[in-house]
């Protein structure tokens, strides 16, 4: 039987696939928030070892209450994304135990037994888990949770979540999923010319530089987000992300001055900006979110997300405060929006 404080641990969870995410809530009020690598590609075996380090911080969590979100099923290690569910689904309950809710949108959260029937409905949900929660408590607003490796797109008016895309495959097609991230996108992706001092060039179309190298170079990436493993595998620090943003020119880093890198980056940081906003632009068009409605930013790139809101005039609010988070835990809210919003939708639906 649970001890009566048990009973009342909730902790929500995003399984993604370079990085587990997880908050814990304690009668309802949030007490802790962590991330931990997880470069689920690889293999389950590093999901294992993600769950492992959570239990080392949370203690036993067989005894919780448990809300999933994933996107880890779209992983290449899976043949298809229903293979994907089931395997994670499997790994979760034996890390995690029973009392494991798995969130399927609309449809609410199901058990175990009955995500083999519903992995579609539950395959890369956890950004409607988030605009659900801003649903609640804004009547009209834009998300744009900005992580790692992707950038949500969520219009929300009247108190509900008016995306025009379901899964991944509509979401992209309506430019409410936008596969850039501050971390873990190649620099290829972005832009196939830069300008360099003063002259334009084409670019490598070659992973050697990811955009953490941009904004690690432009100061904006907090250590704690930057986790992800360098595209030549060679140290975070200045000079080596200065030798790998000179590889994307065809250059050394000796060819040019600390200050003509940055300023490099400084382009690339452009074009990332640029290329956002134009799909945000592109995905609010077609929703008929009213023009005073606020941008809510959540993720480890929510900086630029709140510079894009200032170019549009909007009013910028961030995920944390829409969720009343504690001071404490006001950049965990952000950074982990989706394992916040599942834990409070399962405990609004218990």
């Amino acid at each position: 039987m649970r001890s009566r404080d048990a009973a009342r641990r909730t902790i929500g969870w995003d399984i993604g696939g370079a990085h587990l995410k997880a908050a814990c809530f304690d009668d309802d009020v949030l007490r802790d928030v962590a991330q931990w690598r997880c470069e689920l590609w690889r293999g389950l075996s590093h999901l294992h070892e993600a769950f492992a380090a959570a239990r080392e911080r949370f203690g036993d969590n067989t005894t919780c209450t448990h809300a999933v979100t994933m996107t880890g099923e779209l992983t290449d290690v899976f043949e298809h994304r229903e293979a994907g569910v089931a395997a994670i689904v499997a790994a979760t309950v034996r890390a995690l135990g029973p009392d494991v809710g798995f969130y399927a949108g609309r449809e609410g959260f199901v058990d175990a037994s009955a995500a083999s029937v519903r992995w579609g409905a539950i395959a890369s949900a956890n950004w409607l888990a988030t605009a659900s929660v801003v649903a609640q408590r804004l009547y009209d607003a834009v998300l744009i949770d900005m992580g790692s490796t992707t950038t949500d797109v969520v219009p929300i008016a009247g108190g509900r979540v008016v995306a025009r895309g379901r899964d991944d495959a509509a979401r992209l097609a309506a430019r409410e999923l936008v596969y850039v991230g501050v971390v873990r996108t190649p620099l290829c992706a972005l832009a196939q010319r830069v300008r360099f001092r003063g002259r334009a060039s084409n670019v490598m179309n070659e992973l050697f530089a990811t955009s953490a190298d941009v904004f690690r170079l432009t100061g904006e990436l907090a250590p704690a987000h930057d986790q992800a493993a360098t595209a030549d595998g060679a140290p975070r620090d200045l000079a080596s992300t200065r030798r790998r943003l000179a590889r994307m020119i065809g250059c050394d880093a000796r060819d040019a001055t600390d200050d003509e890198w940055l300023a490099l980056a400084r382009e690339w940081r452009s074009s990332f900006v640029a290329l956002v906003r134009e799909n945000v632009e592109a995905a609010l068009g077609a929703a008929g979110v009213p023009r005073d409605a606020p941008i809510v930013g959540a993720g480890c790139g929510s900086f630029l997300v709140r510079e894009c809101a200032a170019g549009m005039k909007r009013r910028y609010v961030e995920f944390a405060d829409v969720v009343a988070a504690a001071p404490e835990w006001r950049d965990g809210a952000g950074l982990c929006a989706p394992a916040v919003a599942v834990a409070i939708l399962r405990t609004s639906n218990a």
